[in-house]
């Protein structure tokens, strides 16, 4: 479905937006309050009324306030996610780059303990089928082993896209939601006090009076760690569709929590062991089909989250936050990517983090960090946005930040105690923002070393290369990419690399300029033929959720070009032109090394050698714009940031010489 389909509330955008938003949170159910209890001390009926009181008021205040009425304000075009909203921040503050790749770099890391403790959660629940206690223990190797079974098929099948199975997301996640109501609702029947537990003056004196009250958050926060799908995925389902289908959702999801704090006043005891209150809410005819309902549902929250981090790194490539890699197409779904290397480093995360917790309640006791961590960045950068984009008054802007500023650095505190249960998360979270902080701190040096020359200045001087028969000649059209943005200069480096260089003689010399907008999809051109079927200039104007392959998107200009009668491309070699035959087209790729005749300073030499290391294990620029390598050339130019300076020689004579040496 288009973008446009989802500008209205429909019943099949309704049936999308569940299939593809809410699969996170709404499997939350799953582990949340079975960790509550456990952090809690048992099942007392303080840390029950309680602990539903704080997932209720969480869910409402930081799930359906700041997301789905105030973060979902941040349309970027149909788009959401925290590089949507840099894009349309990132002129308001220097320094707004920072929050940004803290907040990726802690989604991305989501990635790798969501799809575990989901999965986990669903297939220990098979412990609770009778004959099975003693087989389906959690942490044993047979549900280790079919945890990572399930894992390694859905990265697996990731190659082949979700086009076969995606239309099947919207009823299971539906049918989930109606079997979290109707457990539910089935135990508040048999307890109708349980409904108490929405005031919140239960929370209030959970968090206050509990020995642990505070610390507690840590466990409440996983009821709502999958609100920010709800803006990340805003372009695939629309405002007005997540927020419609988010009052079912949440509706499901209290039911739920409600029937099994209903189910655990009704056992009348503290110490209920390891049990997980989720599926002895269950009747027992029912408890393999929920197990099989449960599962699908998993690995369908599990795929969201995978094609998001897909999503947020090829927004951090075409917005100069992370090194170019391999992006894949596998279906010609809109927007439905594939990226080989973050798969495989998700797969291997998710392996890891199965191999070292074992259990969903171990996974849920380091779980939740990451996501506060990126949800405090988004506050930061909805600041910014509700301020100077929505135009609020400071009064307002003041107070909506304060209120989700102190609840979500009460639950960052909170989680910051599970540090040393996710030592291996932070190595993971800290290498990818030193990468993307690398990427664009160097990008920002290099630019800054850019030096442009007047092009009309250089055309006479291109029209008597391109005339000079004695040099051999290059290539019949000659094409440059540019990152000049005014359309009257061209670099310094490639003036030197056709005049200088192995003089480049060619009939006609193009300059290719990528201008990247702040809208997803923007795909524009422009020709300006600065002189008569000599030296021509083309500006794409692509969003920052548009690939540049610049070798299609070239060959398309020309074709219209040439279907306009405005170039005619003919080869001019007499014995291919009596055959009609095309010219031939070669594009010249430049490349910078870090040269030793520079003099850095401590930070500028760890960035840029940091940066060209990282370089190495990125695609080529050629692959990385489309251009085909047997019509591309690369050369090799030194950057020289602060070059050697100072240095002072004497001159001797020579030895075994009697010549003087004049002075």
């Amino acid at each position: 479905m288009t973008s446009d389909h989802f500008k209205k509330v429909t019943a099949a955008g309704l049936l999308v937006t569940i299939g593809i938003i809410f699969g996170d949170i709404g499997t939350s159910p799953l582990y949340t309050l079975q960790l509550i209890i456990k952090d809690g001390g048992g099942a007392s009926q303080d840390v029950v009324m309680g602990g539903i009181s704080c997932i209720f008021w969480t869910l409402t205040l930081q799930t359906t306030f700041k997301y789905v009425i105030m973060t979902l304000q941040a349309d970027n075009h149909g788009e959401g996610g925290i590089f949507s909203l840099y894009a349309l921040v990132n002129k308001l503050g220097k320094r707004l780059f920072l929050p940004t790749i803290i907040g990726a770099g802690t989604l991305l890391a989501d990635g790798i303990i969501t799809p575990p403790i989901s999965i986990s959660s669903a297939v220990e629940g098979l412990g609770g089928v009778k004959g099975w206690e003693n087989t389906i223990v959690p942490g044993n190797q047979l549900v280790i082993s079919i945890v990572l079974s399930i894992l390694l098929g859905l990265f697996l099948f990731q190659r082949f896209g979700t086009k076969i199975v995606g239309s099947a997301f919207g009823p299971i996640m539906f049918v989930w939601f109606i079997m979290l109501a109707v457990l539910g609702t089935l135990q508040i029947v048999q307890c109708p006090r349980i409904i108490a537990a929405l005031s919140p003056h239960y929370g209030w004196n959970l968090l206050v009076n509990h020995p642990k009250g505070f610390w507690l958050l840590g466990a409440i926060f996983l009821c709502t760690t999958g609100a920010e799908a709800l803006y990340s995925d805003l372009g695939h389902c629309g405002r007005k569709n997540i927020q419609v289908s988010w009052i079912f959702v949440k509706t499901a999801l209290v039911l739920n929590y409600l029937g099994q704090g209903a189910w655990l006043l009704l056992q009348n005891k503290t110490n209920i062991g390891d049990i997980n209150p989720f599926f002895c809410i269950v009747p027992n005819f029912f408890l393999i089909p929920c197990i099989l309902i449960a599962t699908a549902a998993t690995v369908i929250a599990s795929q969201a989250l995978i094609s998001g981090s897909y999503t947020l790194i090829s927004e951090a490539i075409l917005l100069n936050f992370w090194p170019r890699v391999t992006v894949k197409y596998p279906t010609n779904i809109r927007g439905q990517i594939y990226i080989p290397s973050i798969n495989w480093v998700l797969c291997l995360g998710c392996v890891l983090v199965v191999l070292y917790f074992r259990t969903s309640e171990n996974m849920a006791a380091a779980y939740g960090f990451s996501i506060t961590v990126a949800m405090l960045m988004t506050t930061i950068l909805m600041f910014y946005f509700l301020r100077y984009r929505k135009h609020y008054s400071w009064p307002i802007v003041i107070t909506i930040g304060t209120i989700f500023l102190a609840v979500e650095t009460s639950f960052f505190v909170a989680n910051a105690a599970k540090l040393l249960k996710r030592l291996m998360f932070l190595v993971f979270e800290g290498g990818i923002i030193f990468t993307m902080y690398i990427w664009y701190r160097a990008r920002k040096i290099n630019n800054r070393f850019l030096h442009f020359v007047s092009i009309r200045e250089q055309i006479p001087l291109l029209k008597d290369l391109s005339a000079d028969l004695t040099i051999s000649k290059f290539s019949s059209n000659l094409i440059y990419l540019s990152k000049a943005n005014n359309p009257t200069e061209i670099e310094q480096k490639i003036i030197y690399s056709i005049f200088s260089r192995q003089p480049k003689r060619a009939d006609i010399y193009w300059f290719v300029h990528i201008e990247r907008t702040n809208e997803p999809y923007t795909l524009e051109y422009s020709v300006d033929e600065m002189e008569d079927d000599k030296v021509i200039r083309v500006e794409f104007r692509l969003g920052f959720r548009v690939q540049a392959r610049v070798n299609v998107l070239f060959r398309k200009v020309v074709e219209e070009m040439v279907a306009n009668k405005e170039l005619n491309i003919t080869s001019r070699y007499p014995s291919l032109k009596k055959y009609h035959l095309a010219s031939d087209f070669r594009f010249v790729i430049l490349e910078k090394f870090l040269s030793f005749e520079n003099e850095f300073s401590l930070t500028e030499s760890f960035i840029l050698r940091s940066y060209f290391f990282i370089k190495q294990l990125a695609q080529s620029e050629a692959k990385a714009f489309g251009l085909d390598t047997s019509e591309t050339r690369i050369e090799m130019i030194p950057l020289i940031v602060n070059p050697v300076s100072n240095i002072q020689m004497k001159r001797i004579p020579p030895r075994n010489s009697g010549k003087k040496v004049i002075s």
